[in-house]
């Protein structure tokens, strides 16, 4: 009864030296991963700058056109005698110049 026993017992010892090797191993390596996804997390690549470069010149492209149309409509107003319309005018314009400064100049071919 004792041969069974004492192999069972070395049989389970050795099974826990792999796991208890696994497990070391994990937290050897732990700080390593931790450390490289932080630094994944905090850079991004030149693609993903780009996309994102991408995305914001569409969305202020996107508000100026708004604000042209707006703006034609408070000129429509303007021109008939609509003071506050004159006043809305200007301010539509002042916005548009301030967003086409981040909007970058396409070259003419």
């Amino acid at each position: 009864m004792r041969a069974p026993l004492l192999l069972a017992m070395s049989l389970s010892a050795f099974a826990l030296q792999g796991c208890i090797a696994r497990t070391a191993a994990n937290i050897v390596t732990l700080p390593v991963k931790a450390a490289s996804a932080g630094i994944d997390a905090a850079t991004t690549s030149q693609s993903e700058a780009d996309e994102k470069r991408g995305r914001e010149i569409r969305k202020r492209e996107e508000r100026i056109g708004e604000l042209e149309r707006d703006y034609d409509k408070a000129m429509e107003r303007c021109g008939e005698g609509d003071d506050a319309a004159c006043e809305k005018a200007q301010a539509i314009r002042a916005e548009q110049k301030a967003l086409m400064q981040g909007v970058p100049v396409e070259p003419e071919n």
